[in-house]
């Protein structure tokens, strides 16, 4: 698989420990991270009525599903709309920030951050929910395939510590290595392996193209992995992962992080604004509102670019120009 980002000079479930770090370096990420045109707040309503579209801030979060829903709604809004369109990669948190500074006028993919929602949009009401995604989200830990025909008893997560030596690395001492992707996504992993009583250690691969090799090689070489997955995930495709089941999600069973001792919920991804860009009357606003697909779709766009090597924008135009009905719907 390609590096993660090769352009822009211009790509995880998802809060982690790594966000505290991100807020820490919010001001000089923001700074750095505009591309496709100057920094600039959206447009303002004229005083004749709707505004022209003028510059649409898309925040880019570090996976390939979301950059694959960033591309098709920021060339829509590119080509149909007239917008100056600019992708900021950031990171989940640090991207929300950006709502009160207008730096950030739209977070594309949201895998449920109630956190987040708590501080930006209740207290400092700095953004709004901007509507579902369509796409259905599942965050889980995943063996590869061969794991559980050989061991068809390790996808009951309380059967985990009898195979805690297989999964033995030189990263996870005597105990069984638990691989997470990037830090930043959202992930309870730490305080499962605690509160569950399990012999692992979670090891971050570092990004979600690592994870993917990883589980790659895995099925391939009939090496020992489990580790953290998700879905919509163009990968599924080509190695079908197979889901761990943890001690079933129930209504706030992960209201205390420390505390979690339960699977993830099912998400339904939504789309976050500015509250400023929602009521600036920008085109781009209507069509991030009514934009909404589904994991097929967004899984077809995302393999064109993790899988395929295309530029994210060339991959959007592709599937636009395939799906011209569900692309007029969004622009009505």
């Amino acid at each position: 698989m390609k590096p993660w980002i090769k352009h822009c000079p211009r790509p995880l479930k998802r809060t982690g420990s790594a966000k505290a770090a991100a807020a820490v370096v919010l001001a000089a990420t923001l700074s750095l991270t505009a591309c496709g045109g100057d920094i600039s707040t959206a447009s303002t309503a004229s005083s004749g009525g709707a505004a022209p579209c003028g510059t649409f801030n898309m925040a880019v979060n570090p996976w390939v599903g979301y950059e694959a829903d960033a591309y098709v709604v920021g060339t829509l809004a590119k080509e149909k709309l007239g917008c100056t369109v600019n992708y900021k990669t950031l990171k989940e948190e640090v991207a929300w920030q950006g709502f009160g500074s207008g730096e950030v006028d739209a977070v594309i993919e949201n895998w449920g951050h109630p956190d987040l929602t708590e501080k930006y949009i209740k207290q400092q009401k700095t953004a709004v929910d901007a509507g579902p995604t369509g796409n259905t989200g599942v965050i889980g830990w995943f063996v590869p395939p061969w794991m559980a025909k050989q061991y068809p008893d390790i996808t009951d997560g309380a059967n985990l510590n009898k195979y805690a030596d297989l999964f033995k690395t030189s990263e996870s001492g005597g105990q069984g290595q638990l691989l997470d992707g990037d830090p930043s996504f959202v992930t309870n992993d730490e305080a499962l392996v605690k509160n569950l009583g399990l012999n692992f250690k979670v090891v971050y691969a570092g990004s979600e193209p690592a994870l993917i090799q990883a589980f790659r090689q895995a099925e391939q070489n009939h090496t020992p992995l489990i580790g953290y997955f998700y879905d919509p995930q163009w990968f599924m495709a080509e190695v079908p992962l197979v889901k761990v089941n943890l001690p079933a999600y129930t209504d706030g069973c992960d209201a205390d992080a420390a505390k979690v001792a339960c699977d993830y919920p099912k998400y339904d991804l939504n789309k976050i604004a500015s509250t400023k860009f929602a009521n600036s009357g920008s085109p781009a606003y209507k069509l991030v509102k009514n934009f909404s697909w589904t994991n097929e779709d967004q899984n077809t766009v995302a393999g064109y670019i993790a899988r395929d090597g295309m530029d994210p924008a060339a991959a959007a135009k592709k599937w636009i120009d395939a799906n011209p009905d569900k692309v007029a719907a969004w622009l009505k």
